[in-house]
């Protein structure tokens, strides 16, 4: 194959992830970023791989389970080509099962996995067992799934900036377009999208959350009264977040994550004297379909677009650039239904 220039516009996971792949394959790489590296939501301090839940099986949940289930070998090449941890690992994950009714849908659960998984991870109901770092649960029993995974997304993002350093390219400023294009720019490039047309592409979603300082690493993340908790393999524990579609300042913290804070502590009794050591804010972007925004710009030709990971966008990066490169470097398209740029046009 040919050596293909490709230029990335946007250094968040998305941008940096697609660059990787395409440089594994021997493309001409350059990556370029006004604003530096993760400095978007990809620069956020939660990191929950979570999978959906099994059942009413659809494309969305069977891409992300791919991209979940590749991630290790993703992120562990990662890490061997610049030598910087992205702070990575599938530790599973805890829930609480709050009444007799959601037990029963937990065991049906359960069974739907073990069919739309198969033996590559598992879902089970296990009773609680006195581990101090388990959530609490009204009935004594909890949900653990061997799936999910963890990542520190600023380590991640740095990880990925030095594997690619490693192979000689570096994320700047400012750079003219080279050959094929692709737009990996976050909030601020659904917005330009949404000044050409006349219904919404797509927006900035904010999400607020909190660094705890606490050491649990190498255990599983929760899942407790809809907040995420994330036990970072740095000594840490994230605690997040929130979904608003109104708000006055995109960047600032509030009482809302005050709420988030104390639903965690309530949650997990080993939360509750652990101190707050930083708290943020930032907009993530979603696209008009919830789905990742994948593909040829329809009116640009050698134009593309990887966009719209809003929550999921870590967990997705390994499959969106193994998608997103095939369609690049090969012209080969195996973007889903539902994540194609057209659905959101």
């Amino acid at each position: 194959m040919a050596m293909v220039d490709v230029t990335v516009r946007g250094a968040g996971i998305f941008g940096l992830s697609v660059a990787w792949a395409c440089v594994q394959r021997g493309a001409k790489v350059q990556a370029v970023d006004p604003a530096g590296p993760a400095a978007g939501a990809s620069g956020g301090i939660v990191g929950a791989l979570a999978p959906h839940v099994p059942e009413n099986w659809n494309t969305k949940k069977a891409f992300q389970l791919d991209s979940l289930l590749q991630a290790e070998a993703f992120w562990a090449e990662v890490a061997e080509a610049g030598g910087a941890a992205p702070g990575y690992i599938r530790s599973g994950r805890l829930q609480p099962v709050a009444d007799e009714a959601a037990l029963a849908l937990a065991r049906q659960r359960e069974r739907t996995a073990a069919e739309l998984w198969q033996d590559r991870a598992r879902w089970e109901v296990i009773r609680t067992d006195g581990d101090p770092w388990a959530p609490n649960s009204p009935t004594g029993w909890l949900i653990r799934d061997t799936l999910s995974a963890l990542i520190h997304p600023r380590k991640a993002c740095a990880a990925l900036v030095a594997a690619l350093s490693a192979k000689g390219v570096e994320v700047v400023a400012d750079a003219p377009d080279h050959g094929k294009v692709l737009w990996a720019t976050g909030v601020a490039g659904l917005e330009a999208l949404n000044a050409g047309h006349p219904r919404l592409v797509g927006a900035g979603i904010k999400g607020q959350a909190a660094l705890l300082r606490l050491d649990q690493s190498g255990t599983a993340q929760l899942f407790a009264d809809g907040v995420h908790v994330i036990p970072h393999l740095d000594g840490t524990v994230a605690v997040g977040g929130t979904t608003e579609r109104e708000f006055d300042s995109p960047d600032s913290t509030d009482d809302q994550l005050d709420t988030v804070i104390a639903k965690a502590r309530a949650a997990v009794p080993a939360l509750a004297d652990a101190p707050v050591i930083e708290r943020w804010a930032g907009l993530r972007p979603r696209s008009r379909s919830r789905a990742p925004m994948l593909g040829a710009l329809p009116d640009k030709p050698g134009h593309y677009i990887a966009n719209g990971g809003f929550k999921i966008g870590f967990g997705m990066a390994p499959k969106v650039a193994e998608v997103m490169a095939d369609l690049l470097l090969e012209g080969h398209d195996r973007i889903p239904e539902g994540f194609r740029v057209t659905d959101n046009l």
